[in-house]
């Protein structure tokens, strides 16, 4: 139930479906988007059209799901994990510069690519099966 100036609604949130993890994959790419540049001169032009498509499909294939993306990039949690991922990726490059191990190869910058994309993915992931639990939808 949700309460506005006095009067109460009834939400019906049974039709809620999840987002599918295939959509947090784009949110992964993006995550890696810093290291994909920096392996491969050219990676900018694939990430605007991973972007296009992402616009694209979230407009389309998921415009029913448009009000669950819009809370989930509302959340808080939403906003942590967004500002625990730069600080992952800030602070994973100054810890292996200051030991004297700093990632300038293209295997360095694909590995860290890697793991910043599974860990958005994860995360985003993880974020939803929380709110959805929250609800009782799960």
């Amino acid at each position: 139930m949700r309460t506005r100036k006095g009067k109460t609604t009834d939400i019906d949130l049974s039709g809620i479906k999840p987002l599918p993890l295939w959509f947090f994959c784009f949110e992964g790419v993006i995550g890696a988007a810093y290291d994909l540049t920096k392996a491969w001169d050219d990676a900018w032009m694939v990430l605007i059209g991973i972007a296009l498509v992402n616009i694209v499909v979230g407009a389309t294939v998921l415009r029913r799901r448009k009000k669950l993306m819009r809370a989930m990039l509302k959340n808080s949690r939403t906003r942590n994990i967004a500002i625990g991922l730069l600080a992952l990726r800030v602070g994973l490059h100054l810890v292996l510069a200051a030991l004297g191990a700093p990632v300038t190869s293209v295997a360095g910058h694909l590995a860290v690519a890697v793991l910043m994309g599974a860990t958005t993915v994860t995360l985003m992931w993880f974020n939803q099966r929380v709110t959805f639990r929250a609800l009782r939808l799960a």
